[in-house]
């Protein structure tokens, strides 16, 4: 699988890398390092509706 990283991140590597299914994040300076799994599409979908706001 395939990962990217923002382009926005520094030349020095420092980001976190997303995969292409958008499933897993890794820190960019340790590819071999332990991935986080997630379900990237839902997060955003709940930051966006507010659904993650503290109250």
């Amino acid at each position: 699988m395939e990962w990217r990283k923002a382009s926005f991140s520094d030349t020095g590597g420092n980001c976190v890398e997303v995969r292409q299914d958008l499933t897993a994040v890794r820190d960019s300076k340790n590819p071999s390092g332990p991935v986080v799994a997630l379900d990237l599409v839902n997060l955003v979908s709940a930051a966006k509706s507010g659904t993650l706001d503290r109250r």
